[in-house]
């Protein structure tokens, strides 16, 4: 069920949310667990098979873990992980793994003919395994205790909020709360519906019309200028960022009416000084996923230069590869560890460049510079993640060369989407790119709009420009294919 449905906003959201404070609290838990399910269940119901699956045997594996002692601990903890891995192996990047064999082994001259799975990949399956697996981890680690009821332990993998697009959450947070008891409270609920609110905004306002011009250009990026192709870029990178993290102010907002605080997965990424902060304020329960379960047990940065290098080389390959079985997606994951390196490398001659350019007594002017150049060292990187192929990539970035500075590719743009269209999304986008920190830090509860006028007037605005402007269609979040 997508959250951007009538089906979601006008049935079952209310419903769930009333039977949740309306039923005792010792039969909440029961409620939201089938609720859940529905939800999954509305996208393919058989694939519920698969959380099934996942649920139980991370279920035995954390009490195991728990009971035992010594190598025996190890071994439970392996056989979770490499029956987590193996699921998502099999039906993510199996025909990715198949169709790459293949083309090497033909290109050697060698036949192949082991054939390709018919097979969906399920709704978030990278989410709920990474978020399963950090509950087995932490049990093994001794950092949290194994949960002994299953009906709890599954709405921890399936809580229908962040089921199929995170946050990825851990267990010491949300296995918690779902243990208290959660009374009304009014200021939650008006907070939690405002950046429900602002996350509808984000969505259909601006990650949705932005889709509009983006897949009409990478659907032919030859048949545009570079000028064409540089805005498509620039409105990919607003699309994904207000699609994502829309998704997840709806999350944390649905879970906010009824009592639960999920962590927080985007901080204006886009603001970023360095590629390293850009990875603390972009997808962070990704990010810190990594840290703490693969970028810390190879060693991080407690070890040699070049295992260091390596250590963060290795992380964001996977990363990528999490994204999507698709080279592309490898690539992008690379490009970004490779990023990180080469900062790495060059920041005693950055401290000496500062030094003889009088940057380092210009702090200000300093960071806006820095804000720039990670702004787009991050949008070249998105075209590796939008293109479908190498080639597609390639021809987008080839095309920038040939900006001349005519307005031909826009104007043929605006021809072939609507000249309308084309206006209003650049518009909004820039309202957006405007009012982000601050309307962002409003809808986290960070801040406030202390005066009531200029509150409702506010929140009306975001609902008319959502009733108005939206582009309606269910259109599926970016993430869900991940």
């Amino acid at each position: 069920m997508l959250f951007n449905s009538f089906d979601f906003c006008f049935i079952f959201f209310p419903l769930v949310t009333a039977l949740y404070f309306l039923l005792p609290h010792r039969f909440r838990w029961a409620m939201l667990l089938a609720a859940s399910c529905w939800f999954y269940m509305a996208f393919v119901p058989v694939y519920i098979l698969i959380l099934g699956f996942t649920i139980a045997v991370d279920y035995a594996a954390g009490i195991l873990i728990e009971r035992s002692q010594g190598s025996v601990r190890k071994r439970w903890l392996i056989a979770s992980i490499v029956a987590n891995v193996g699921v998502l192996a099999f039906f993510k990047y199996f025909n990715f793994l198949n169709q790459s064999i293949a083309a090497l082994v033909q290109g050697m001259g060698i036949a192949y003919t082991v054939p390709d799975l018919g097979i969906l990949l399920p709704i978030g399956l990278s989410f709920h395994t990474f978020q399963s697996l950090s509950y087995t981890i932490e049990v093994y680690r001794g950092h949290q205790k194994a949960e002994r009821r299953p009906g709890i332990f599954a709405l921890y993998v399936m809580f229908y909020p962040q089921l199929v697009a995170g946050p990825i959450e851990r267990p010491g947070n949300l296995l918690r709360q779902l243990n208290e008891r959660h009374v009304w409270d009014h200021a939650r609920v008006v907070h939690g519906l405002q950046q429900m609110l602002w996350g509808f905004f984000k969505k259909l306002v601006i990650a949705d019309r932005c889709a509009v011009i983006v897949d009409q250009v990478y659907g032919d990026p030859s048949a545009y200028d570079g000028l064409g192709t540089l805005l498509a870029t620039y409105l990919f990178a607003l699309q994904i960022y207000c699609d994502f993290s829309g998704y997840t102010d709806i999350a944390l907002g649905a879970a906010r009416v009824m009592g639960f605080d999920l962590m927080v997965n985007f901080r204006t990424p886009y603001r970023s000084a360095s590629i390293s902060e850009f990875w603390s304020r972009w997808h962070i329960s990704l990010s810190s996923w990594f840290r703490d379960y693969v970028y810390i047990p190879l060693g991080g940065n407690r070890v040699v230069r070049w295992r260091w290098f390596m250590n963060l080389m290795i992380v964001f390959l996977l990363s990528g590869l999490w994204h999507g079985a698709n080279w592309t997606y490898v690539a992008w994951g690379g490009l970004h560890g490779l990023y990180l390196v080469l900062a790495i490398v060059v920041a005693g001659a950055m401290v000496w460049f500062d030094g003889i350019t009088g940057l380092v007594r210009q702090p200000r002017l300093r960071r806006a510079l820095a804000i720039l150049v990670t702004l787009h060292l991050v949008v070249f990187g998105w075209v590796f993640f939008r293109a479908d192929n190498f080639a597609e990539a390639g021809e987008v970035i080839t095309s920038w060369t040939r900006i001349d500075g005519s307005m031909r590719g826009l104007i043929a743009l605006a021809r072939e989407i609507g000249a309308g269209i084309v206006a209003t999304t650049l518009a909004f986008a820039l309202v957006f790119i405007a009012l982000d920190p601050w309307a962002d830090a409003i809808a986290k509860g960070e801040r406030s709009i202390a005066w009531r006028p200029a509150r409702f007037a506010y929140f009306g605005a975001l609902l008319a420009a959502c009733l108005i402007f939206g582009n309606y269609g269910a259109a599926m979040f970016i993430y869900f294919q991940f």
